[in-house]
């Protein structure tokens, strides 16, 4: 009975180290810009950043699927050394937040994201200009 219990446990073991590849592969997804800009994480989704020098632009998803930007509040503060710039980030479009203004942006410059989409606890999200 001993070498039935020690064969099934081998067994167990054996598909256990198998399984486990698959299941951190299917946990990990695509991080990569799909509107051209810099992509973190943030609670439960991804936040793309798209800075210019007259248009701050938030683009919120999980995997394929686009977050709804009703009812958010957002603000982003861009830190340039010892420059401190914030601004109110509005819905715009389906899964879009937007700030049209003059921004220092460049290589080097520093964004926080601050949100809290509707129903769910604020989230901060960072981001580096590259």
């Amino acid at each position: 009975m001993k070498q039935k219990t020690t064969s099934v446990a081998v067994l167990m073991l054996a598909l256990g180290i198998a399984v486990t590849p698959a299941a951190f592969a299917a946990g990990n997804h695509d991080h990569a810009p799909k509107f051209g800009g810099i992509v973190s994480e943030g609670k439960g989704f991804d936040a793309e950043l798209v800075a210019k020098a007259d248009l701050i632009t938030v683009h919120l998803y999980e995997e394929k699927k686009m977050i709804s930007t009703k009812g958010a509040k957002a603000k982003i503060t861009l830190l340039n050394g010892a420059e401190k710039t914030e601004t109110v980030l509005m819905p715009s479009g389906e899964s879009t937040l937007e700030a049209k203004g003059k921004f220092n942006v460049s290589a080097g410059t520093k964004a926080v994201l601050e949100i809290t989409l509707e129903g769910k606890k604020p989230s901060a999200v960072r981001f580096v200009i590259k």
